[in-house]
């Protein structure tokens, strides 16, 4: 009983004439078929003369070969005449070798693909990542950032809309007294008006002086608590009213 041994050194006949082509330079878009099919057969005869199996697919290439090196060798009409005109004409002849090249193109493709994937994987085994892990213990509550249901876009619009409530209802000739109102005091107004309220105000309702220093200041001190996660702001649906809630336990919001 004779001992058979698979040799998995090419991926399959293709894998084989690529491996001829590269090994003595043939140009793949002008093959010679002689000598492409002598040098696949010596590796065929090799093969079984080792006692090694071959693959059915081996030997359909070597058959595709010989039947192309066959229609190479066949005289090449390049004119034919039309009987029925009784003209004469160029007729196109197809390459017989077309087939096998655009197989092979498309082949050495995926092969370089494969190749480049390959080179991915060795490189990706060299990290090591460690599972996730619960870094809640680490996180410092005073760092993290407020989390708003409105951005500072939606407060400079509310913003807006109030300065344009309050020049409607101000009359058209008026003497503006100048008042210093520091923000410090302002934002502990703002926060003991939102405790008797049940901590929670409209926007538009913390600004109940009309001068305009009193607006400006109101509207920095109420960034300056939410800044600071004193207070948040949510607004439902856009372009209706915001509204600020007191947060529960504050941050301190001063120096």
């Amino acid at each position: 009983m004779e001992y058979s041994v698979k040799l998995d050194a090419f991926e399959g006949p293709l894998d084989l004439l690529l491996h001829l082509i590269n090994r003595y330079e043939i140009d793949i878009y002008d093959i010679p078929m002689a000598q492409l099919t002598e040098q696949y057969l010596r590796y065929i005869h090799t093969m079984q003369e080792l006692k090694l199996d071959v693959a059915s697919e081996y030997l359909v290439m070597a058959a595709t070969l010989l039947a192309i090196k066959s229609k190479m060798l066949l005289p090449k009409n390049e004119e034919s005449i039309d009987l029925d005109l009784g003209i004469e004409g160029d007729e196109f002849i197809e390459d017989p070798r077309e087939e096998l090249m655009r197989r092979l193109l498309e082949y050495r493709k995926f092969k370089e693909a494969a190749s480049q994937l390959k080179e991915y994987e060795l490189d990706r085994s060299q990290l090591y990542t460690r599972p996730p892990g619960n870094l809640a213990a680490f996180i410092d509550d005073r760092n993290e950032k407020p989390v708003l249901d409105v951005s500072i876009y939606d407060m400079l619009s509310a913003f807006q809309q109030l300065l344009k409530r309050k020049r409607l209802r101000e009359p058209k000739f008026t003497k503006v007294q100048r008042q210093e109102i520091p923000i410090q005091q302002r934002m502990e107004e703002i926060l003991s008006d939102l405790e008797k309220n049940g901590g929670k105000r409209s926007f538009y309702s913390l600004f109940p002086i009309y001068e305009r220093g009193h607006v400006v200041v109101t509207f920095l001190a109420i960034l300056e608590l939410m800044k600071n996660r004193a207070v948040h702001c949510e607004q439902k649906n856009n372009f209706e009213d915001i509204y600020i809630y007191s947060m529960k336990g504050r941050v301190a919001y001063g120096p």
